[in-house]
């Protein structure tokens, strides 16, 4: 039989599999594809319904506010006229305090939106680039500044900009904002919604001159990250945990499929993942692990077949199942088109929700019975994963059926509530891990690698270590939580793919200095180092950045905890999954 492969072999792909790859194309190329392919009616959609109308809530609930007291004031001066005036001033107080606090919640709503989509963006983009070009200055030879100098004065200086450039916007919309108004300015909606937009940009404004300095001290003064200088001795007595730390598997869909960052230059299939797990059959046979940690991206594009790829693959080896946990990372979650970086999703499309539905499907199915959700009312641990989602499975089984809208909100909602998950530590001073979700909420493919973490986590955070104050905990998010102490490729590395609030986390985590290790994965750097007296892991891809013939490696982490209660990282294990021919393809 003749050799059926043709002279141009369809197995090794050809350009369109490049079409979104950052490996294979640049950032100016890529940008030049999303111009000509962007849906523009679909980008103002998503604008007002993000941008305009979040500002619209916000700049009406001073004039609602203004509007109601000033009707208050009149009957409380007119209510010694008769019994009608003072119960017309107490059906005012009455709405006013039942539909004040929606109001509030509602402002308050429209607030952190615009503070998470635009406010902390700017800030985080401005001080990584400060920090960027003058990294690249002292790289090349101007030694004379000290990298914790460097740290400080990027910070400083972009806080000062953005202070400055808010009050200056503050000074130029302050003629046209009525905070304080009365009910004839109801009687034109034009002008109403002109004020409202003006209020709006008042209020965020003084709050960004006010916060970016507030950010720009709390930023300098916080120790800059270094690589850690060396790993922990045993210490007497206490325990030891062996986690093996994975991350950015990008499982695709199809036998010769290639990943979306790689293109071409990147592997081909899931032959990879195969060996991964094999290996950690081997090991975990050999000397049993505590946990298999995979720090998101398990999927390349959050597809049907690439879910059903990965959870076959795992069927075949049950016991690591029973001690695998995951978090979702942002090709889990917001890629909206492998193919078209210009895609974007509308606010409540389905299509996010399906791929939410599919992360909440595998969680439950692979630690679902072993990981805790925080009950925040109740300040404890709730139920586990698959208690909590018992309820709710019959509506997610017929959103992923017939996709129907009326569901979106629940959905939405109950995401939202299952993060940070906990699996407790087995005894009150042994080991906890918590499970974030550090994805931001966009709905554009060229800007999923963002990430932020919620104020809920981190309240989240804080109950599940005072109910167990004596354990240690292994932190798990995909983004990584500062920029590494080295120089980046290029400035889009730190801002395309930046945890816009990752300074203000690690400041927060600040009481359980000691008693954490922080893992993640999104940028598939191999680096252990530390921050503000946090140990901070970065895996490795054992997938990505090497094509089928190169070798790749995970590694396998020794904690120990001592009777000081301090958690330590001992020298890790390197696993390399060596390469194959190009011939065994």
């Amino acid at each position: 039989m003749s050799d059926l492969r043709p002279r141009i072999d369809p197995r090794r792909g050809d350009i369109e599999d490049d079409a979104s790859s950052t490996k294979r194309r640049s950032l100016l190329s890529l940008a030049g594809s999303l111009l000509a392919e962007i849906s523009i009616p679909k980008l103002a959609v998503a604008w007002i319904w993000l941008i305009v109308v979040p500002s619209l809530m916000l700049g009406i609930a001073p004039i609602v506010a203004s509007i109601w007291l000033n009707k208050v004031s009149d009957k409380v001066a007119s209510s010694l006229a008769g019994i009608w005036s003072a119960i017309l001033l107490a059906g005012l107080v009455a709405l006013g305090w039942f539909g004040g606090r929606r109001v509030l919640r509602l402002a308050e709503r429209s607030f952190w939106s615009l503070n998470s989509l635009a406010v902390q963006p700017v800030y985080t983009a401005c001080r990584e680039t400060l920090r960027h070009f003058v990294g690249r200055r002292v790289s090349l030879g101007d030694a004379g500044i000290h990298g914790s100098t460097l740290h400080a004065t990027s910070a400083v200086i972009s806080g000062v900009l953005i202070c400055g450039i808010s009050l200056l916007i503050l000074v130029l919309v302050w003629p046209s904002s009525h905070l304080w108004s009365d009910v004839a300015i109801l009687s034109s909606p034009k002008h109403l919604a002109v004020v409202a937009l003006a209020n709006s940009l008042v209020l965020v404004s003084a709050y960004v001159a006010v916060a970016a300095l507030v950010w720009a001290i709390a930023d300098a003064t916080m120790a800059p990250p270094r690589d850690l200088d060396g790993f922990a001795t045993p210490p007497d007595g206490g325990r030891r945990w062996r986690l093996a730390h994975l991350s950015d598997i990008h499982v695709v869909g199809e036998r010769y499929g290639f990943r979306i960052e790689s293109g071409r230059s990147g592997p081909r299939g899931n032959e990879r993942l195969r060996q991964v797990l094999a290996r950690l059959e081997a090991l975990h046979a050999s000397d049993p692990l505590h946990a298999i940690l995979i720090t998101g991206d398990m999927t390349d594009a959050g597809l049907s077949t690439e879910w059903a790829e990965f959870l076959d693959a795992l069927a075949q080896h049950p016991g690591l199942a029973d001690i695998m946990l995951m978090v979702p990372g942002n090709h889990d979650l917001n890629i909206v088109d492998p193919a078209n970086p210009a895609r974007l999703d509308l606010p409540g499309s389905r299509n996010k929700r399906l791929r939410k539905v599919r992360m909440l499907a595998a969680m439950t199915a692979v630690q679902g019975a072993r990981v805790r959700v925080v009950d925040q009312s109740g300040g404890r641990l709730g139920e586990t994963l698959a208690t909590t989602l018992t309820p709710h499975l019959d509506r997610m089984a017929a959103f992923a059926d017939a996709g129907k809208p009326r569901l979106t909100r629940e959905l939405s909602e109950l995401w939202s509530r299952i993060f940070p998950m906990v699996l407790p530590p087995d005894r009150d001073d042994g080991l906890g891990i918590i499970l974030l979700d550090s994805n931001a909420d966009t709905h554009f493919s060229f800007t999923n690698a963002l990430g932020m973490i919620s104020m809920e986590q981190a309240r989240g955070i804080a109950i599940a270590s005072r109910q167990y104050p004596q354990a240690c905990w292994v932190i798990a998010l995909h983004h990584h939580l500062v920029e590494y102490p080295r120089a980046a490729k290029a400035l889009s590395e730190r801002i395309g793919t930046a945890l816009i609030n990752g300074n203000w986390f690690v400041r927060r985590l600040q009481l359980l200095a000691g008693r954490v290790v922080l893992m993640h994965g999104h940028r598939h750097v191999d680096w252990i180092g530390e921050c503000a007296g946090f140990p901070i892991v970065s895996a490795p891809s054992p997938v990505m950045e090497a094509t089928n013939d190169l070798d790749t490696c995970f590694y396998v982490h020794t904690l120990a905890a001592g009777p000081d209660r301090h958690l330590r990282l001992l020298p890790p294990e390197r696993i390399t999954i060596a390469g194959r021919p190009s011939s065994d393809d």
